[in-house]
């Protein structure tokens, strides 16, 4: 994908990309954040087929839209993006697991499993953790963020998955 940046003095950057399909679509940042987005089609790159102007926070939200931060399909719960040997997973902590409310540190998950937690999302709080220390405790519903080779986040899988004694 080719991007071309200019610095629009007085107005802001304009930030303009050619999509695989010949599609065009050129983006202005304000200073004051306004973001205006025009989009040109392969034919018409002198005319404007259609165009929308959001505010600082209207861009952001549309970013994290677009970027999949706002939303990850159901099937896609535990997501794996390989490189090499190297794997990143996410692992959503269920009320009942034994590993809830005992810190990374206590389950010596590194040891045990080989597995690294990169961060840990908790939604019901609104907080987000990178790269979390041994004393981070883990709470019901949140989701951790490991790496590893896939050995170890099966390891990793097995032991955040154990149930809770009655």
């Amino acid at each position: 994908m080719n991007i071309k940046e200019v610095d629009l003095p007085g107005i802001g950057r304009k930030f303009q990309l050619q999509t695989r399909t010949g599609d065009s679509v050129v983006v202005v940042i304000h200073d004051n954040g306004l973001r205006e987005i025009y989009h040109f089609g392969e034919d018409e790159q002198e005319e404007c087929l259609s165009n929308i102007s959001l505010e600082d926070d209207e861009a952001r939200q549309m970013a994290a839209i677009i970027g999949g931060m706002s939303y990850k399909p159901k099937a896609l719960e535990e997501i794996e993006m390989s490189l090499e040997d190297l794997v990143i997973e996410w692992f959503k902590i269920e009320p009942d697991a034994a590993c809830v409310g005992q810190t990374i540190g206590e389950l010596t998950i590194r040891q045990a499993s080989g597995a690294v937690i990169i961060a840990v999302i908790d939604k019901t709080r609104h907080t987000k953790v990178i790269n979390p220390g041994p004393e981070h405790v883990l709470t019901a519903h949140c989701t951790l963020v490991a790496t590893g080779e896939r050995e170890q986040l099966k390891k990793l899988r097995a032991l955040l998955q154990l149930k809770k004694q009655q």
